[in-house]
């Protein structure tokens, strides 16, 4: 099977399989984001920086999708991500696998496929596609909890187009009597001068704008569960660097009958480096 090579391990995150665990171990150690697992989370939002930065807020929500009386692995694990523009194609990869520090992840090509005839996608292959972190950051965590699922990667536009997808991927599915996870990427605000975006001023003041003010807005719009708003947050106030993500995951779990969210956490790449230029990251549960 031909595999997709990842472009970040190494830098981005560890290239190998043990010294991923090991930081996949000490971020399940982290209190702040700590899910018991109290009932079956079908979806959620994840941040993708760096591991350094969100990694452990990552991790946490993609262990939550994890349910303690779970017999066998979910068939499909889709992760929807990509910075895409409204006006864009989706994109897809429909065949092959991708190859994380801890084995490759097949691509679920029967669910790929049922999507590609019903959207116009730039397709993507393991030797033909566009580098991009949002969705490779997850994968390890993805094939470290889930071992024996396989791999749906979509990018969808920042555009109602989205919505279309995540419930057109649900309704799949449902039809082919597949158990499936649905994980969507994004960062929050990127604010500061390297980002060109400084409303707020600089420093501790900026900082506390963003956490409590413009992404508690966009995360508001997540727990509500509606999608439509994500987007036009992100329009009116750049807080989501991928909301096609976010709000295509959202409506995907809405359509496989996820009623309640939850907020595990927030976090920003400040509390590593307080500067004038940071991002801010979002961790959300859906069940």
């Amino acid at each position: 099977m031909d595999a997709r090579r990842p472009v970040f391990a190494g830098s981005w995150y560890p290239a190998g399989a043990s010294e991923c665990e090991n930081q996949i171990r000490e971020f399940l150690n982290d209190t702040r984001f700590t899910v018991q697992p109290d009932t079956c989370y079908m979806g959620g939002i994840v941040p993708h920086a760096g591991w350094i930065f969100s990694g452990s807020l990552a991790c946490n929500v993609i262990s939550a999708l994890k349910a303690k009386e779970d017999t066998q692995a979910p068939d499909t694990i889709v992760v929807f991500g990509m910075h895409l523009p409204p006006h864009t194609s989706g994109y897809i990869m429909a065949e092959g696998a991708w190859e994380t520090p801890f084995g490759e992840l097949a691509i679920d090509e029967e669910v790929a496929g049922r999507l590609t005839e019903q959207f116009s996608f730039t397709v993507e292959t393991p030797t033909r596609f566009t580098p991009d972190n949002t969705i490779e950051l997850q994968l390890p965590f993805i094939k470290y909890f889930f071992p024996e699922s396989r791999l749906v990667p979509i990018g969808p536009p920042a555009a109602p187009e989205a919505i279309n997808i995540g419930r057109a991927l649900s309704e799949i599915v449902k039809s082919l009597n597949k158990t499936v996870r649905i994980v969507g990427s994004t960062d929050l605000t990127h604010y500061g001068p390297s980002f060109g975006f400084t409303p707020a001023g600089k420093g501790r003041e900026a900082f506390s704008w963003v956490k409590n003010k413009n992404d508690r807005q966009v995360i508001d719009a997540m727990l509500d569960m509606a999608p439509e708003s994500v987007i036009k947050q992100a329009r009116s106030n750049h807080n989501a660097c991928c909301p096609g993500a976010a709000a295509a995951a959202i409506a995907s779990a809405k359509a496989l009958g996820a009623q309640n969210s939850r907020l595990v956490g927030y976090s920003s790449s400040y509390e590593h480096n307080p500067g004038d230029t940071f991002v801010g990251y979002g961790g959300i549960l859906f069940s």
